[in-house]
């Protein structure tokens, strides 16, 4: 209960408010000392005027648990004309392993364009100094590929209400695949600023800009399927969590 209240009035003090420190709030179905939590937070949920198509894009997670270990799902792409172009989705545990740290492991699934792929993921996800959310993933499976994926976010309060939030993401792979397109060393890069405004903690929309690059023989492969290896996108959307 004593936890329960804790995290509750850091919510409300604005002190925390990344996803890593969310997974902290939660719904409570019991009243002891480990109680079960559950939450599922739409971090993202966006139009972006994608070149040459619009697309809809999202980036969701859901957990289910108690203090000493959850479940935990991840899920991110984005879909053009109807159709899944790129996206990954994540079965998890989530176990803490200090102050605001968890290591996670469990599978990974690619889709999208070209095959599915399967791997195993083992990473880390927490809050560092000066509240800047991470999740740092090595994964590795079928036809022998290895990657690693890195994102970071930070929120900076314009007011209680406006929220600035500048985010990093970007993904390296083992060997080249031109069946994925996707090539040896950093492969994607992303950047991206979005502002939102919290009519409620758990209910914001928001507006914003990214942008999206690929590198070395991944945006070789990019070129020969006709596609931009550079892209800029203004994006609308709302965040959500229940």
């Amino acid at each position: 209960m004593n936890k329960f209240i804790g995290a509750t009035l850091c919510l409300l003090a604005g002190q925390h408010q990344s996803a890593a420190v969310a997974q902290d709030i939660g719904h409570h179905a019991h009243m002891d000392d480990d109680p079960l939590v559950w939450m599922v937070l739409v971090d993202e949920l966006e139009w972006q005027n994608a070149s040459p198509d619009d697309a809809l894009a999202w980036d969701v997670s859901a957990w289910l648990g108690h203090d000493t270990g959850r479940a935990l799902f991840r899920s991110e792409g984005e879909m053009t004309r109807g159709d899944a172009a790129d996206g990954r989705a994540e079965l998890l545990w989530s176990k803490p392993v200090a102050a605001w740290w968890d290591l996670v492991g469990g599978l990974r699934e690619d889709f999208g364009t070209g095959p599915g792929q399967t791997y195993g993921l083992i990473g880390v996800q927490g809050t560092a100094p000066y509240r800047f959310h991470i999740e740092a993933d090595l994964f590795g499976g079928e036809r022998g590929q290895v990657g690693t994926r890195l994102e970071s976010k930070y929120e900076i309060l314009v007011t209680n209400r406006l929220i600035a939030e500048p985010r990093l993401e970007l993904q390296a792979f083992g060997k080249d695949d031109a069946d994925l397109g996707i090539g040896s060393g950093l492969s994607q890069l992303e950047l991206g600023l979005r502002l939102r405004y919290e009519i409620r903690r758990e209910f914001a929309p928001y507006v914003g800009v990214e942008w999206q690059g690929k590198f070395g023989d991944t945006a070789d492969f990019a070129g020969d399927a006709g596609e931009s290896a550079r892209d800029t996108r203004f994006v609308a959307g709302l965040r959500c969590w229940f």
